[in-house]
């Protein structure tokens, strides 16, 4: 699943695959804001990122869109 993370007083975001489900993504940026503790995400090659929770400025989940093969729309 392919999320976006925005960091506040940064105009970048931060986009990674991850292997959760939606319900445990949530679950923990929930614990994370709640318990003020970093929240700590592994994307799917293995590679963590840990990002302070004062830090969190959003978490979007975007759906991943099947690949089109040729010229036509439909």
């Amino acid at each position: 699943m392919n999320i976006i993370v925005g960091l506040k007083s940064n105009p970048r975001e931060l986009t990674l695959d991850v292997e959760l489900s939606e319900e445990e993504l949530f679950a923990q940026v929930r614990e994370s804001l709640t318990q003020n503790t970093p929240l700590l995400l592994a994307d799917s090659k293995g590679q963590r990122t840990l990002i302070p929770a004062h830090a969190l400025s959003f978490v979007q989940v975007s759906s991943e869109q099947p690949r089109r093969v040729g010229f036509a729309l439909s």
